[in-house]
């Protein structure tokens, strides 16, 4: 992971190993033309149910890769409690009512937002904070 230099190891709780894990199971981000790609294949994106003038609500579909998505969900816990950003983000989606679980599916699709951001273009992880 040193030599790699990887940008996503400067998100605070992110870990070399949970680091390493994604960038192993992303490999080159340029084989991915968009964010919905990478959602995809981490399994994170949602299914559409539809059926005449019904439009129903679908659940976070389960296919792609399982070691990216189990990485992703660890790695969005430990980045809620550690980055002041992402901790709110987790805050503010309780405070919505939503289950514990899916606030931290929440978390991680905005953590591989991130990721897929300063992958591509090489920026380090820099905390906002507001005053």
């Amino acid at each position: 992971m040193d030599k790699l230099d990887s940008p996503i190891v400067t998100i605070p709780g992110m870990s070399y190993r949970l680091g390493s894990k994604i960038i192993a199971e992303i490999g080159d981000i340029h084989n991915f033309n968009n964010l919905g790609q990478l959602l995809a294949f981490a399994g994170m994106e949602p299914s559409i149910y539809q059926s005449g003038q019904y439009q129903g609500t679908g659940k976070m579909v389960k296919r792609g890769s399982p070691h990216l998505r189990w990485a992703m969900y660890h790695a969005s816990r430990l980045i809620s409690i550690y980055s002041p950003t992402f901790k709110a983000y987790y805050e503010k989606k309780l405070l919505e009512g939503k289950h514990y679980n899916v606030v931290f599916s929440h978390v991680a699709k905005k953590l591989i937002r991130v990721i897929f951001h300063f992958m591509r273009t090489g920026e380090l992880y820099k905390e906002v904070v507001y005053t």
